[in-house]
């Protein structure tokens, strides 16, 4: 992850005074009861964070344990690839502790995201064409590759394969989610990196052995197997299997299509006033379509609103965007009128 040869230095004790109040910023994020008909259903509103997004617990950690082990010093320079919230995260973090951060993007990130970053950062790399089956994702590891030999004193905090990233939701989400609830009978996790779910379904499986964790996924993404396709919506999915979904602790898998994405957004917003980004609407509609048919006593089911729907506002909540990029089975429920005013 390290240009070894180039960044070799000592523990930054500056830098490393800074990551420790650093991580006193991140605040415990609120649990929120939503009223559903069959389960009791709580969100924990990860799009509180400082980022607007739960990736700033991977974040953070992976900054925190790499400034720890001196691989991260004031001359290192940050580089990673990213859909949005993981470099919005990183961006935002760097800029606090004084490091350089370079995002590599692609055409899916949404114009918002990329707004942000190019505020935040002195260099952004957008890459424009995707490479095979791989798609945007191959592009974009391959252009953080040339950039760490180019630039020399690097650090690559490689989202997909990090222990650190899983480590921070073990210790930060997963922690304050069984602190929360006295039972979690199933817990739905959106995958894309396989930090998230790897880090919270180890957690709150220690607490709670009994607690099903349902891995959440979308049509076109190969991590449990299915045939790559397109995918307009970031966020979740993937082009390749991470191989920190081999730490997480899944009992079951749903795949929803980005069209059930939409619709799932849509619902939060005009239900429960959740104006969310599309994993989560994702995993609601996963909810949703999990406990269909079940009509016994209600079980407590846990999920993470990953993050705010500001981001989405031209694409998730645009019906224009949906009718030209995602395919319809059917009429989706009304789009609410977003306001600017709403809550990320």
């Amino acid at each position: 992850m390290t240009n070894p040869s180039a960044c070799a230095a000592a523990v930054d004790q500056h830098l490393w005074t800074k990551v420790q109040s650093l991580g006193g910023r991140l605040a415990e994020t609120e649990l929120v009861r939503l009223p559903h008909p069959r389960v009791a259903l709580y969100a924990k509103m990860e799009s509180a964070n400082p980022g607007g997004s739960v990736k700033d617990r991977a974040a953070y950690w992976i900054l925190r344990e790499a400034v720890r082990r001196g691989e991260i010093t004031r001359r290192t320079t940050v580089v990673e690839s990213s859909s949005g919230n993981f470099a919005l995260a990183l961006a935002l973090f760097c800029g606090w502790l004084g490091i350089t951060f370079i995002p590599v993007l692609d055409p899916n990130v949404n114009k918002a995201t990329e707004a942000k970053l190019r505020h935040l950062c002195e260099r952004v790399e957008k890459v424009e064409e995707p490479e095979g089956a791989g798609g945007f994702l191959r592009s974009r590891l391959r252009r953080v590759a040339e950039l760490t030999e180019e630039i020399g004193c690097t650090y690559w905090p490689d989202q997909y394969a990090n222990p650190d990233g899983a480590r921070g939701h073990f210790e930060m989400t997963g922690r304050e989610l069984v602190e929360s609830l006295e039972k979690i009978d199933h817990l739905f996790v959106g995958v894309g990196t396989g930090a998230t779910i790897a880090g919270l379904s180890q957690r709150v499986t220690a607490a709670s052995p009994h607690t099903r964790v349902v891995a959440v996924d979308v049509e076109g993404s190969v991590i449990f197997g299915g045939p790559p396709g397109p995918r307009f919506i970031p966020g979740i999915g993937s082009a390749i299997r991470p191989r920190l979904v081999e730490h997480a602790v899944i009992t079951d898998v749903v795949t929803v299509s980005e069209w059930d994405e939409v619709a799932g957004c849509r619902e939060l917003l005009r239900k429960h006033a959740v104006y969310a980004g599309g994993s989560t609407g994702c995993v609601y509609a996963a909810i949703n379509r999990y406990f269909e048919h079940y009509r016994g006593p209600p079980p407590t089911v846990a999920f993470l609103c990953a993050d705010g729907g500001g981001p989405y506002r031209h694409t998730v909540y645009d019906p224009d965007w949906v009718a030209t990029h995602i395919s319809s089975p059917g009429p989706l429920p009304a789009a609410p009128e977003v306001e600017l005013s709403l809550p990320r």
